[in-house]
């Protein structure tokens, strides 16, 4: 069985080490992009904490951000309303929630309404009394 020791180490070729240190700088540079707007992530919970009651700059007015409102908002929508095609496998179910027919109770073929017969109405009265007995 070929252990460490039969291999043979080649020594350390600084030249070809630093072209491939300069070649992944530049690619890390040509990469980056510098970004110099920050705001909250919408899509992250955030626990507020209350202030300090003396504390004046939890008191100081300052105006609100309309771009960061609108962002916070979207965020809060459910997904029906914030795409117009569902967005996993999961959401295609019950995406379209609006009924196929519109219910009419008219129609007998669709609505079944609860009738009473002279052998429900008895049975209704028996389990009623029944209920009341086993109460008491």
């Amino acid at each position: 069985m070929a252990g460490k020791s039969d291999r043979v180490k080649e020594p350390l070729d600084f030249v070809h080490q630093n072209a491939i240190l300069c070649e992944t700088i530049s690619k890390e540079l040509r990469c980056q992009k510098l970004c110099t707007t920050f705001s909250v992530n919408p899509f992250r919970k955030t626990h507020t904490l209350s202030g300090k009651p003396m504390s004046w700059h939890d008191h100081v007015e300052e105006k609100e951000d309309p771009n960061f409102l609108n962002i916070i908002h979207h965020a809060a929508l459910e997904p029906t309303k914030k795409y117009t095609m569902p967005q996993t496998e999961s959401q295609e179910i019950g995406w379209i929630t609006t009924p196929l027919v519109t219910p009419d109770r008219t129609d007998i073929r669709l609505h079944y309404p609860r009738r009473h017969t002279e052998i429900t109405k008895y049975m209704d009265a028996a389990w009623r009394l029944k209920e009341q007995t086993e109460n008491m």
